[in-house]
């Protein structure tokens, strides 16, 4: 119930300031949205969605409002394909792609020296933080105060066996590959080429995530297969390296994320803290009244970087290694 609740019945508002196109180092290109403007030299909050979200996903508003609530700046980065364009080059983005969240970092920090930040990933946006900040271990910029988890998959091949049988199946496997199908036929009428590194037909028919990554994501990424890439992007490995302050939230009873694929709190570096809830569904986490539901998880996220967002500004967290 909570799961579906929030993309089917939760509906936010909010003003946006301007997109931003970030043009990358290979050519390709993200966009950024912006919330409404805040004071210069506010924090910066950075919102990454998850699979087939957006900038407009029920919690990506929510944690913006959150920020702006405190007097925050908000930005959220839309993956490539997902801000409504299709993107430059023939990869789409995937669960372990960190170049782009690099590149949007070192801009945003080489830009306006003395910001601070503090970032947000939700689902695959979660994994995709949380294994970027691995391979940066100690190097994370030190404009960089703090991140949060929410749901992430840590471990992709369970949550990608969980998602390819009986009631996930039906409801989110269908849900989330009927636009990635879309984006795959778009890209090959577009882009010719891309018949000859995919597997159309197969990419075409597929109903689960095996027959979609062996189809088309581990051929576009350089990987063996689907397994192959399942491993080599999930975030699990690169939680020891993990060097910044750091909260994982999850729920135990995600239906995506199953309690086997969360890692073992005992063995998380002393900066990485885990905060796995009994009840919350998946990137769900509701409180409040049934018509007017906020989050739990985008609340806690915003109350976890406050402090070090202050601790910034006052010269103690800022680059803090942990």
């Amino acid at each position: 119930m909570q799961t579906v609740w929030g993309p089917l019945f939760r509906r936010q508002r909010i003003d946006w300031q301007r997109r931003e196109r970030v043009v990358t180092s290979d050519g390709d290109f993200v966009d950024l949205d912006w919330a409404a403007a805040a004071p210069a030299g506010a924090p910066i909050l950075l919102v990454l969605h998850g699979l087939e979200g957006s900038s407009r996903s029920h919690y990506a508003i929510g944690l913006m409002h959150q920020a702006m609530e405190r007097g925050w700046r908000a930005v959220a980065l839309n993956f490539r394909s997902c801000s409504g364009d299709l993107n430059r080059l023939l990869p789409f983005y995937h669960s372990g792609h960190t170049a782009d969240l690099d590149e949007v970092v070192r801009l945003l920090v080489d830009r306006e020296p003395g910001t601070r930040l503090g970032a947000v990933g939700v689902s695959l946006g979660g994994n995709v933080l949380l294994k970027w900040l691995g391979e940066r271990g100690a190097e994370a910029p030190e404009a960089l105060v703090g991140a949060v988890a929410i749901s992430a998959p840590f471990n992709l091949t369970p949550c990608a066996e969980a998602l390819d049988q009986g009631f996930c199946r039906l409801v989110y496997t269908a849900h989330f590959l009927g636009t990635m199908r879309a984006k795959v036929r778009l890209k090959a009428a577009r882009d010719p080429g891309l018949e000859e590194i995919v597997d159309l037909t197969l990419a075409r028919r597929s109903r689960t995530f095996a027959e979609y990554d062996r189809a088309v994501t581990a051929p576009l990424n350089g990987f063996a297969d689907e397994r192959d890439y399942w491993e080599r992007a999930s975030s699990a490995p690169y939680l020891s390296r993990i060097r910044r302050p750091t909260l994982l939230v999850s729920a135990l009873d995600d239906p995506i994320v199953p309690r086997h694929a969360l890692p073992d709190p005992a063995e998380l570096p002393a900066c990485v803290h885990a905060e796995f809830i009994p009840r919350g569904g998946h990137a769900a986490f509701l409180e409040g009244r049934p018509w007017r539901v906020r989050s739990w998880a985008e609340r806690r996220a915003v109350e976890f970087l406050a402090p070090l967002f202050a601790g910034a500004a006052e010269g103690t967290l800022g680059g803090a290694v942990c």
